[in-house]
């Protein structure tokens, strides 16, 4: 009686997952966050966005916004994004951050001087947009109803902190999209 116990145990133990039991199948592993974006990245074009946002940016309901929870530093998701997009042969990043960012002061959040250098250092030089935060959640909800908007949600505490991109296509240029306009009217 003992071994029958025994052998059930290490039958048990082996199968390794109870969904095998139910299902007839094990579950898959979760895809990281990295895995989620890879997959979403070469779907986008020019007029979609990628927000890397703080940990208290609100859940959106439009239904063309995707929200990918990274449990990473805003940081670390936007070098991985931004240096993903710039490899990509058919977007390339407009960038745009909350103009209440810029008056914040050590005195109301002590860590924000560092997370701001480390922003431009990240940057690589690119000068970002700013915006009132308002009238990003204003663009980002025209923007949802036609085209995809990706939420990478982050684990940042500091106010206005987030950072919006906005893609545009790599291989054509507004000069060029205006030169031809011009000689469309001819």
């Amino acid at each position: 009686m003992k071994k029958i116990g025994l052998y059930l145990m290490i039958l048990l133990l082996s199968c390794g997952s109870c969904d095998f039991f139910v299902t007839g199948k094990s579950t898959p592993p979760e895809k990281s966050w990295q895995e989620k974006f890879n997959a979403e990245l070469p779907l986008l074009g020019h007029r979609n966005w990628i927000l890397v946002v703080d940990k208290a940016f609100p859940a959106q309901t439009a239904t063309g916004i995707t929200v990918i929870n990274t449990g990473e530093s805003l940081q670390d998701v936007l070098r991985f994004t931004l240096q993903k997009v710039d490899r990509s042969l058919h977007v390339r990043p407009v960038i745009y951050t909350d103009k209440e960012l810029n008056f914040i002061t050590p005195i109301m959040v002590p860590l924000v001087n560092g997370y701001k250098k480390e922003l431009q250092k990240t940057l690589k030089g690119i000068e970002p947009q700013t915006l009132l935060h308002d009238s990003v959640f204003v663009k980002i909800d025209q923007a949802s109803k036609l085209f995809k908007v990706i939420v990478l949600k982050t684990e940042e505490t500091i106010p206005y902190s987030s950072v919006f991109i906005q893609l545009d296509c790599k291989y054509w240029s507004s000069e060029n999209e205006k030169a031809m306009r011009e000689l469309m009217k001819k």
